[in-house]
């Protein structure tokens, strides 16, 4: 046990930030951190750390806590291995009383797993550098490749004897029990016999992000066709190999600090890199690249250059990853090596400047990267060309994000020299081919216009102006973003408590109140259906329009949510700029109300000066008075908007 005084410096000692910060990557917003949260998958960051009151909280999910607390929750760790690891991060002395056979009884499956994991990672590590056949086989293999002592010791590299099961047998010699040496995969039992799974194989720890050993990889020293050349850990409670990836405990402080994560094949790649003093790299271990790796790697950074080998195979898995990593959000870019190196060899062969020069040099987007290779193959080929296309068109329409998806959009437009529009309408189709409705409605579309094809002399009706253009568009764009985002809080008339008011409400609420519709069909159906249909729970206005039966309500809604020109002309107006419009939307949304309005009250005034014009020639001056009351009382109504929105001038 850990008496109370010990406990209370542990807690005084552990800084918040500093802890999450091992874990999450945190940016400061204002006197608070900002991150994605560790506990649940989510795109926009609403994981704060307070380092005033040394809490974490997480509006999202709703976890939240101090240092020991964060440290149980994101490792699974029992209060007291919380704070030992807190103690030891902030070199803090703890005194137990010795510990009980009930007290070890206690300890659950997951921690004994860890702390035979732990032994073993020492053991190899031991035989590897201090018994004959450790130094002979193991430690030789590793300088011949180049591995200098302290790289071996950084990353705990062993060496398993080459026999049946001394390993077992001595892990039992020590007190770990057989259910625990099978349960972590280290020892292999039969009805009549044991062996040592890694037997005979340099070791490869696998870390997880707290540097506790969770698994191995083992590379064979004897070449026979029959054994597998590299032998991972098999599944147990504490390691899942599709959520791990190689080298992250050590690589996740440079990761975050160059805001940049260099992802490379295999275990040897790693270290090369790591020896060549570029230390944000880490591995997928040489199994298909997983979802969940790539969601470990985005909580450190959003930026992944791929590195693999220059070979058929390794291009190959460079492509197979690219659009598992852009569905995720992630800034992708791909190095390409030169034939018959890999990311171990060309890192060996130069220093880290050297190497970071030729990565930035050659680094390039998924696009140019995908163009380059698949072009060489299609030469003049029409039909080949096509599959091309369509192939990069996938990819991008696995984009998560509007801009960066428009963004190559037009990039692939100039490098394929295809009509952006048409790849639009592409990655439309690709994005909605599931969706009945929509295939339904193309299909009507194309037999009506087999039915009735237009002449070929006749040109499309040119559709009226909307004057309210911006203002609507930018509104949109809020409620599209933001619908369920509270802006404030207004006093409720039951105990004065108070009622929490949403982006949604309060602008459909000011719409409906002052009678403001639009002119554009198409806005005016979108803000009636947003009115049918915010309050559901499970709204999501992007994935509504965006999939719409009505594609001139498709086209609208993906322009608002690409179209930076909007959140220009509104945002920048008076030459500001906001990095992150969701901090202000309290700012914001009133604002651009108030916009609409002014713009309506322009457009009423300008109506009814050109009335009167209109009507001096006549004799009715009763009409004409009764305008020019309206007009004066609207242009009341102007000058308080106009006060309100700083006296800026807004022209029709």
């Amino acid at each position: 046990m850990i008496d109370q005084s010990t406990v209370e410096r542990i807690i005084d000692a552990s800084d918040i930030v500093e802890v999450v910060q091992e874990f999450v990557s945190l940016k400061r917003r204002g006197v608070n951190y900002l991150g994605n949260c560790p506990f649940h998958n989510e795109k926009t960051p609403s994981f704060t750390v307070s380092p005033s009151k040394q809490i974490y909280k997480c509006f999202g999910c709703g976890k939240g806590g101090g240092p020991v607390n964060f440290i149980m929750e994101h490792e699974h760790l029992s209060y007291i291995e919380s704070l030992k690891y807190l103690a030891k991060k902030f070199h803090i002395e703890i005194v137990e009383d010795e510990e009980t056979p009930e007290m070890a009884a206690q300890r659950n499956q997951r921690e004994s797993l860890m702390i035979v994991s732990s032994w073993a990672a020492e053991y190899f590590a031991s035989y590897l550098m201090n018994e004959n056949e450790g130094r002979n086989v193991g430690l030789s293999y590793f300088r011949e490749r180049g591995f200098r002592d302290d790289t071996i010791k950084k990353f705990q590299l062993g060496y398993c004897p080459d026999q049946k099961d001394l390993f077992t047998r001595m892990a039992q010699k020590q007190g770990y029990k057989m259910e625990f040496l099978e349960a972590t995969g280290l020892s292999i039992k039969r009805d009549d016999w044991v062996r040592d799974r890694f037997a005979g194989r340099v070791i490869f720890p696998f870390h997880n992000l707290a540097g506790r050993v969770i698994a191995f990889g083992g590379r064979v020293m004897k070449t026979d066709p029959n054994t597998a050349k590299y032998l991972n850990s098999p599944e147990s409670e504490i390691y899942h190999k599709s959520k791990v990836v190689y080298g992250i405990y050590h690589a996740k402080s440079a990761i975050t600090k160059f805001d940049k994560c260099y992802l490379v094949e295999g275990y040897t790649d790693v270290l090369s890199m790591h020896q060549s003093g570029i230390e944000n790299v880490v591995a997928s271990s040489g199994t298909s690249l997983t979802t969940d790796q790539i969601r470990l790697i985005k909580r450190f950074t959003p930026n992944i250059t791929i590195i693999y080998d220059g070979d058929q195979a390794g291009i190959k898995a460079s492509l197979r990853g690219i659009d598992m990593v852009l569905s995720e959000g992630i800034n992708v870019k791909v190095v390409p090596l030169p034939a018959g190196e890999d990311p171990d060899s060309f890192a060996r062969s130069m220093n880290a400047s050297s190497l970071l020069e030729y990565i930035a040099a050659n680094e390039t987007d998924f696009i140019r990267f995908k163009t380059t290779l698949l072009l060489s193959e299609t030469q003049n080929d029409p039909i080949a060309r096509a599959k091309l296309i369509t192939d990069i068109v996938k990819s991008i329409s696995v984009i998560p994000d509007n801009i960066t998806r428009s963004v190559y959009i037009r990039e692939c437009s100039k490098m394929l020299e295809v009509d952006e529009n048409i790849l639009y309408a592409e990655v439309n189709k690709i994005k909605h081919k599931d969706d009945e409705a929509f295939v339904e409605n193309e299909k009507r579309q194309a037999a009506r216009a087999q039915m009735n094809p237009q002449p070929a002399a006749t040109l499309p009706e040119k559709k009226k102006k909307n004057p309210c253009d911006i203002e609507e568009k930018a509104l949109l764009r809020i409620l599209l973003r933001f619908h369920k985002e509270v802006i404030f809080t207004v006093e409720s008339d039951d105990e004065g408590g108070e009622v929490p008011v949403t982006v949604a409400e309060y602008i459909l609420s000011e719409l409906e109140r002052d009678n403001l519709t639009s002119s554009d069909p198409l806005v005016h159906q979108i803000i009636g259906e947003f009115r049918e249909h915010y309050q559901e729970d499970f709204f999501n206005p992007e994935r509504h329009f965006v999939q719409h039966e009505n594609p001139e309500i498709c086209n609208l809604v993906s322009g608002l949510l690409v179209d930076k020109y909007i959140e220009s002309v509104i945002w920048k107006r008076k030459g500001s700029y906001v990095e992150d419009e969701h901090e202000i939307l309290y700012l914001l949304v009133p604002r651009l109300v108030e916009e609409y309005k002014l713009r309506h009250v322009k457009i009423m005034i300008a109506g009814m000066m050109k009335q009167i014009g209109e009507l001096q020639s006549s004799d009715d001056l009763e009409r004409i008075m009764e305008l020019q009351t309206i007009i004066q009382n609207l242009k009341k109504v102007e000058k308080e908007l106009t006060k309100k929105l700083g006296k800026r001038a807004i022209t029709i």
